[in-house]
């Protein structure tokens, strides 16, 4: 059976949000939160995988996919900004409970809402969605410190040229140890909405901001001991922005956890869907059973 996924607007703040919503919303609710440069579009295939037992929401960050992209002077672009969005979808949504599976920028934003309300979450899925410093890969990360650091024409110049093509694909298909199995259709959708007037600002300014994430970090890793949060990381290995050291790292705060690499890259589903989603339904059938999302009255794999 092939489940219906709807495409839906809400307003957060003032603000047009989108999203992917499938599933009955009765079920324990998944939350798919994306990262750059891509958009709910990422999760396309998943949503529909995973919605005969789950009630699943994927939204659209703002200044990404279908969502506002108010000009930056209208918007503050940082994480604490794109988490408030998240957070007042979730509450005029009514998911009170959830599971969330985090992809790079997902990542921090959804540390922010674990931090905030522990109790909200029952499990936490990560694919190459960073939380230790050990995750990321030089010369990458380099740059986009450099710049957050110091500001400036010279520091710039390479973030300008992350929002290239050449980079966008290069996103997509580095570490993929099949790359024909990615689709282009991926890169050509992203780089059209980076390419939209005003869009380059919009993720300059977020570069600027990456650094909040790591200062963050050490209340993560207390989130983490604290709460013994059930965690699965499926990561692509081949990731040169977030290397597989991130997602072994989970175990020295979570030891518990369920760790397995993947021969992928930074978007691990475009190659490795059907693995993710075994890993994914196996794990959270044991650790979500009986969690409602709504509110009620009261080692290396191929």
């Amino acid at each position: 059976m092939v489940h219906a996924v709807h495409h839906r607007t809400a307003t957060v703040n003032g603000l047009e949000v989108f999203y992917r919503e499938a599933g009955d919303p009765k079920a324990p609710a998944v939350v798919l939160l994306h990262g750059f440069p891509t958009s709910s579009h990422m999760f396309r295939h998943l949503i529909p995988a995973l919605a005969d037992s789950y009630h699943v929401i994927a939204p659209d960050h703002i200044g990404f996919g279908h969502s506002a992209m108010p000009a930056p002077e209208d918007f503050p672009y940082t994480f604490d900004a794109l988490t408030e969005i998240t957070s007042g979808l979730l509450k005029k949504l009514g998911i009170d409970r959830f599971a969330m599976y985090v992809q790079d920028y997902g990542a921090p934003i959804g540390w922010r809402l674990a931090v905030q309300a522990p109790d909200r979450i029952t499990a936490i899925i990560s694919q190459n969605g960073n939380a230790y410093e050990e995750g990321f890969v030089k010369p990458f990360w380099d740059g986009v410190f450099a710049y957050a650091k110091s500001p400036g024409p010279d520091t710039e110049a390479p973030l300008r040229a992350a929002l290239t093509p050449e980079i966008t694909r290069w996103q997509y298909v580095n570490g993929v140890a099949d790359p024909s199995l990615v689709s282009p259709d991926n890169w050509v959708h992203d780089q059209a909405l980076l390419d939209r007037p005003g869009n380059a600002e919009i993720q300059l300014r977020l570069f600027r901001d990456y650094v909040t994430n790591v200062d963050l970090y050490p209340q993560v890793h207390q989130y983490f001991r604290d709460s013994q949060v059930p965690l699965l990381a499926v990561w692509g290995a081949g990731d040169e922005i977030f290397g597989p050291d991130g997602a072994t790292a989970f175990g020295q705060d979570l030891p518990a956890a369920e760790i397995h690499l993947l021969e992928s890259g930074h978007f691990a589903l475009e190659s490795h869907l059907e693995t993710i989603t075994e890993y994914i339904r196996d794990f959270l059938a044991r650790v979500t059973a009986g969690h409602s999302g709504r509110r009620t009255s009261a080692g290396r794999e191929a």
